[in-house]
C-alpha cells in the first residue's frame, strides 16, 4: 500500500472547444467526486456555473475542483479557452504541478495551441498532451504528433498507439506495458491481445519513444546500443524524471465525452507528475522551510460570499482565522465548482479559497509575517481593444467604478480609465468578446446596464503659416467697464514641441500683472482650435497691447486674448494632425504577407519585417498606423491566423491629415459639438 502523496494541482488548458470542461466532467465522475456526468450542452456540469458561461455554452474563467484518486488528493484547474482569456490560465499555470494541454486530432489546428506550449516551454512548466475527440475524429495521430511538434520546443513522445476499426479509433497500445485494451462505452476499457495489424507501428513508436529517453539518460542509451531492453521499471523511472524536469512532453489520446482513456491519463499524472515541494523548489525557486506560505493565482467577488482568494499553500499550514500579510483569514474553502466546503486548515500542495482577504491580489505571496518572497509572475497582458462606456443610468456612475475595479481584480487583463484628450471612460481588454463578458458581468453581478461605443480618436490640430493679430475687448455697463487690449504673434513650432508662450512688453503697455491673464486666454482658446480639437505646437507671443486704469482687469485681458487666436488662427492654415502608432504585429511566417496587406488596407505604413528572436517560425512585422484604424485590428488579425496573432503598440508621432477624410472628420466633429 502506497502511502498518498501531498495534495497536487494540474491543469487542464487549451483552445477554445477542444474539450476540457468534459475533461474535467469525466475526471470528476471516475472520481467519484460527482454521481453523474454532466454535459455543456445541458448545462449541468460542475465547472462553468455563471450566467456569462452558461449563455455561451464556454468557459468564461477557470473552473475549480478538488477530488481523490486512488486515495491522492488532486485539484484540477479547468482553464478558458478563448485566446481573448489566456491571462487565466497564464496566471493558473504558475502554481500546478503539471498541466494536461487538451486539443482535437487535427492537424491544421495544432497552430492555436502556439501560445500555450511556448507560455510552458519558457516557464519549464511539466505538461503532457491529451489529444481529444479520438473517438469521432479520423485525424492521423501521426500527423497531429508532427504538426504539434512545430510549435514546441520539447520533444513530444507518444506513450501510446491507437487502435483503429476502420476510420474509428476503438482502443490504444500502452508502448511501456505494450499490452492492448479495447473501449467500451460506458465501461472500463477491456484488456485484449496487441492486433497483429498494429504490432510493426507499436515497436516503432516504442523504440521512438526509448530513443526520445535515452537523449537524457546515458545508461539507456548504452543499453539501446547494446541492443539490450530496458525493464519496464526502468523506463517508468525514466519517464518520471524527464516530465518532473519538464525535458520532456508525453502525449496521450482518448475521448472526453465518451471517457475513454481518461483512467490512463490519471494513472500517469499521479505516477510522473511532481508534487509541491518540487514545484516550490525546483518550478518556483521557493525555498520549502519557513513559516508558512500560499500564492494567490486569481481572485473572485461573488455577491453571496464577498472576496474569494484563491491561492497554493507552499509551505507550512494555513488554519482559519490566519493573519496573512495584516489580514484575517474568514474561512478556508475547498472547491468544487461552484460548491465551496469549508475546511479548517489549508496544506502543503492544498488550492483553497481564503475569505475575506480585501487586499489580496493576483500573484502576490501570502504569509503571516507579510514577508514571503515574492517570486517571478507574467505582468498583465498589453491591451489591445477598448470600449467607450458610460451607465445607461446616470446615478450609477459612481458604483461603475467601484465594479470595475473587482472585475480588474478578477482578470488583470482588463482596465478601464479617462482618455485625458477625449474624456471618455475606456475599457481595455484583449479583444471584442472579454470586454462583452465584462459588459455581462456589470449587468448581471452589479446590476448596471453599460451604453458603449467605438473609442473617439484623439484627434489634434496645428498651423502651418503666422499671423500677428490685433484683438480689443471694451465693454462699458455704468460702473467699471471692461478694457484689454492686445497684438498678439501667432507662429507654427516643431512637431512635438508643444505651446509655447513669451511676452515682449517694453514700457509698461500691458502691465505685467496682466500678461498671465493673457497666456490664460491663450490657452482656453487653444483647447478647442477652428477645427474643433486641441491645438498643439504653436507659439504665441505678446508683443503690444494697451491698458486702462480703470477699466483693465486680468477678465477683460483673457477676453481680449480669446479674441485674438479666434480671429487669427484660421488665417494661419490650420491643419488637423492624427495620432499614428508604432505596432509591432506577430505572426508565423505563413501569414506575414497577409497580415502585410492587412496593414496597408488600414493605411498603414509597412517598415519591415523580421524572425522573432524568442519564436521560432514567427516573424515581427514593424507598421505605422494611424489610431483612427487601430479599432478592430485584433479582430481582423486572429481571424487571418486561426487566432493567434497579436500586436504590441505605441504612439510615435502626430501626422498631417488632409483630403476629403480629414474634411469629413472636421464636419463630423462640428456636428457633434453643435448636437
Amino acid at each position: 500500500m502506497t502511502t498518498p502523496s501531498a495534495p497536487r494541482c494540474a491543469a487542464l488548458v487549451g483552445p477554445y472547444l477542444s474539450g476540457k470542461t468534459s475533461l474535467l466532467e469525466s475526471i470528476l465522475a471516475l472520481t467519484g467526486a460527482i454521481s453523474r456526468k454532466g454535459s455543456v450542452k445541458e448545462g449541468n456540469m460542475v465547472g462553468d456555473a455563471s450566467p456569462e458561461a452558461r449563455a455561451r455554452q464556454m468557459s468564461t474563467e477557470v473552473n475549480v475542483a478538488t477530488t481523490t484518486y486512488l486515495g491522492d488528493v488532486w485539484t484540477f484547474l479547468d482553464c478558458p479557452g478563448s485566446i481573448e482569456l489566456i491571462q487565466e490560465p497564464y496566471n493558473v499555470l504558475m502554481v500546478v504541478d503539471a498541466a494536461v494541454v487538451v486539443c482535437e486530432p487535427e492537424p491544421q489546428k495544432a497552430l492555436t495551441l502556439a501560445p500555450l506550449l511556448r507560455f510552458l516551454d519558457q516557464h519549464n512548466i511539466p505538461h503532457v498532451i491529451f489529444i481529444n475527440k479520438m473517438d469521432i475524429g479520423v485525424g492521423s495521430v501521426r500527423d497531429t504528433l508532427a504538426a504539434l511538434q512545430v510549435q514546441s520546443a520539447k520533444p513530444l513522445v507518444l506513450r501510446e498507439i491507437p487502435i483503429r476499426d476502420g476510420e474509428r479509433v476503438t482502443g490504444f497500445v500502452d508502448l511501456v506495458s505494450e499490452r492492448a485494451f479495447r473501449w467500451t462505452e460506458g465501461k472500463r476499457s477491456a484488456l485484449v491481445e496487441v492486433p497483429s495489424s498494429v504490432a510493426p507501428r507499436t515497436a516503432e513508436a516504442r523504440t521512438g519513444m526509448l530513443e526520445a529517453l535515452a537523449d537524457f539518460d546515458d545508461a539507456l542509451l548504452e543499453k539501446l546500443l547494446e541492443d539490450v531492453a530496458p525493464s519496464t521499471g526502468e523506463i517508468y523511472a525514466g519517464l518520471t524524471r524527464d516530465l518532473r524536469e519538464d525535458l520532456i512532453v508525453p502525449v496521450f489520446f482518448g475521448s472526453a465525452e465518451g471517457m475513454h482513456n481518461i483512467t490512463r491519463l490519471l494513472k500517469a499524472l499521479r505516477h510522473e507528475a511532481p508534487g509541491p515541494q518540487h514545484t516550490a523548489e525546483k518550478q518556483q525557486g521557493i525555498e520549502t522551510t519557513g513559516e508558512a506560505c500560499a500564492q494567490v493565482f486569481k481572485t473572485v467577488h461573488a455577491s453571496h460570499t464577498g472576496k474569494l482568494t484563491y491561492a497554493r499553500v507552499w509551505r507550512g499550514e494555513i488554519a482559519d482565522g490566519t493573519v496573512l500579510n495584516g489580514e484575517r483569514i474568514s474561512g478556508i474553502n475547498r472547491m468544487l465548482g461552484a460548491k465551496l466546503e469549508k475546511q479548517p486548515k489549508a496544506a502543503v500542495g492544498d488550492v483553497v479559497a481564503f475569505g475575506r482577504l480585501d487586499s489580496a491580489a493576483t500573484g502576490q505571496m501570502l504569509s503571516p509575517s507579510g514577508k514571503a518572497a515574492a517570486v517571478a509572475w507574467p505582468p498583465p497582458l498589453k491591451p489591445l481593444f477598448a470600449l467607450a462606456v458610460q451607465p445607461a443610468q446616470r446615478q450609477d456612475e459612481v458604483k461603475l467604478t467601484g465594479a470595475l475595479t473587482r472585475l480588474t481584480d478578477e482578470d488583470p487583463s482588463l482596465s478601464f480609465g479617462h482618455d485625458p484628450v477625449t474624456g471618455e471612460f475606456l475599457l481595455w481588454g484583449q479583444g471584442e468578446m472579454q470586454l462583452a463578458i465584462a459588459l455581462d458581468r456589470l449587468h448581471n453581478r452589479f446590476n448596471i446596464q453599460i451604453v458603449s461605443h467605438p473609442p473617439q480618436v484623439p484627434y489634434k490640430e496645428t498651423i502651418r503659416g503666422a499671423v500677428t493679430q490685433h484683438a480689443r475687448h471694451k465693454k462699458q455697463s455704468g460702473g467699471h467697464g471692461e478694457f484689454g487690449d492686445v497684438h498678439l504673434e501667432i507662429k507654427p513650432v516643431a512637431r512635438g514641441e508643444g505651446f509655447q508662450f513669451t511676452d515682449r512688453i517694453t514700457g509698461g503697455v500691458v502691465p505685467k500683472q496682466y500678461i498671465p491673464a493673457v497666456e490664460t486666454g491663450v490657452r482656453e482658446f487653444l483647447s478647442r482650435g477652428p477645427l474643433g480639437f486641441p491645438v498643439v505646437d504653436v507659439s504665441v507671443t505678446l508683443t503690444d497691447g494697451q491698458y486702462h486704469t480703470v477699466d483693465s482687469s486680468d477678465m477683460a485681458f483673457r477676453k481680449a486674448a480669446q479674441a485674438a487666436m479666434r480671429e487669427g488662427m484660421p488665417k494661419c492654415s490650420p491643419v488637423l494632425l492624427e495620432p499614428i502608432f508604432n505596432v509591432k504585429i506577430s505572426v508565423p511566417s505563413e501569414f506575414t504577407s497577409r497580415i502585410q496587406r492587412i496593414a496597408s488596407g488600414r493605411r498603414g505604413q509597412i517598415l519591415g519585417f523580421e524572425p522573432r528572436a524568442d519564436w521560432p517560425g514567427w516573424d515581427e512585422v514593424a507598421v505605422l498606423l494611424p489610431q483612427a484604424e487601430m479599432h478592430g485590428l485584433i479582430i481582423e488579425l486572429r481571424s487571418a491566423t486561426l487566432g493567434v496573432g497579436t500586436f504590441e503598440w505605441a504612439f510615435d508621432h502626430l501626422q498631417e491629415l488632409s483630403g476629403k477624410l480629414a474634411d469629413d472628420i472636421v464636419a463630423a466633429r462640428a456636428q457633434a459639438m453643435a448636437g
